[in-house]
């Protein structure tokens, strides 16, 4: 099989899986609302959700490259996150949901560091930046469709329960593809060049550069005043800017704003390098301004922005560490870079709760000082 055709098998897989996972977020916010939650308790499951689907990635990055099992790891992951979005609905108590939103996300942290790197083979061959945006494009149509399925039957009268239970059919589509696609092509190194050691003779990884940990700073202060949809949706329904079963609708044309922004900033990274994350603290700055404003229009365009940001780091995150970073430690970082961005997430999740209940202009104010640090440590990545 091609790369380029690797990748797009890679990217329906993906588009599939969003289809379940991105459908349950969507309506995270309003779910555990409707169970008892406050704003704080819906921030900081939502930013623990990130921490454990980005920090559990320091275990299981470093395990990839210790067992080589890519493929089973990339499995496993997948599996735990399709099994735990149809209960989610009929649970019907605000500490088991919260349990299960969680799992999704471990399920992410579980396959991430491996799928990544299976793609990073490809990408090689494609560009790098052009690959991962093509692949997170076609991730994100799954969820587009995923919001607009759940959006649809709540729409039409049915419960939780019934919205998420639908999205068992893709989540059974993802793993039969799955298998499939790792009997095609059981081993995508071979896309890329091998480093020049021999594998008998190859010595002991040495540490990650110096570029790699100047840019997972710059991404955790990102992430730190980083607001989770989530917090978003929680605003637009306590503030009757939105029906709950159009809440869904939004988030699809968030993901929709993330796959445009991704292909753009993928092209771009391929010409300029890092430097395209540049936009990244200006769009999340503009962000909270917008979202948690007391109008439908500005809060919906700020939802747009949240989108496009997220497309932003996606796309251009796992290129820039694949050229940061050579092959045998490749797993390794990206597990390493999603534990130092996790626990930023967790701790934006609480942040950004505690400030809204706080003071909408406080949470303004404080999330574009941390913004403006994060364009200072950017200022400082540079390729070894």
């Amino acid at each position: 099989m091609r790369p380029w055709r690797f990748v797009v098998w890679f990217g329906i897989i993906s588009l599939l899986a969003d289809y379940v996972y991105e459908g349950a977020r969507s309506v995270t916010g309003p779910l555990l609302a409707s169970l008892g939650a406050s704003a704080v308790v819906v921030g900081a499951v939502t930013g623990a959700g990130e921490a454990a689907a980005l920090g559990l990635r320091l275990v299981f990055g470093p395990l990839a490259d210790r067992t080589g099992r890519f493929w089973a790891l990339t499995i496993a992951g997948y599996t735990l996150t399709v099994v735990s979005v149809p209960p989610l609905g009929i649970v019907g108590a605000l500490v088991p949901a919260c349990v299960l939103v969680v799992a999704e996300r471990v399920g992410k942290a579980v396959r991430s560091p491996a799928k990544d790197t299976l793609l990073s083979h490809a990408t090689a061959a494609t560009g790098r930046g052009r690959g991962f945006a093509v692949h997170e494009a076609l991730d994100q149509v799954g969820a587009v469709v995923g919001p607009l399925t759940v959006a649809a039957v709540l729409g039409s009268g049915g419960g939780y329960g019934l919205a998420l239970g639908v999205l068992a059919v893709p989540g059974a589509a993802v793993l039969v593809l799955l298998w499939w696609l790792r009997a095609r092509v059981p081993d995508p190194a071979s896309y890329e060049p091998e480093e020049p050691t021999p594998a008998e003779t190859r010595p002991e990884p040495v540490g990650l550069p110096r570029a790699f940990w100047v840019y997972a700073a710059f991404t955790a202060t990102t992430m730190t005043g980083f607001a989770t949809f989530g917090l978003l949706s929680f605003h637009l329904v306590r503030h009757h800017l939105l029906a709950t079963a159009l809440v869904p609708v939004l988030y699809a044309g968030a993901m929709l704003s993330d796959a445009a922004a991704a292909l753009v900033a993928g092209w771009v990274y391929d010409r300029i390098g890092p430097r395209v994350l540049a936009a990244l603290p200006l769009l999340a700055a503009a962000v909270p301004a917008l979202a948690f404003a007391d109008t439908l229009t500005a809060a919906v365009v700020g939802a747009l922005l949240w989108g496009a940001a997220t497309g932003l780091s996606e796309a251009v995150l796992r290129a820039t560490v694949a050229d940061l970073v050579p092959t045998p430690r490749r797993a390794t970082a990206y597990g390493v870079f999603a534990a130092v961005t996790g626990t930023a997430a967790l701790a934006g999740g609480v942040l950004t709760g505690a400030l809204y209940e706080a003071s909408i202009p406080a949470l303004v104010t404080v999330v574009a000082g941390i913004q403006a640090a994060a364009l200072g440590l950017l200022a400082l990545v540079r390729p070894s």
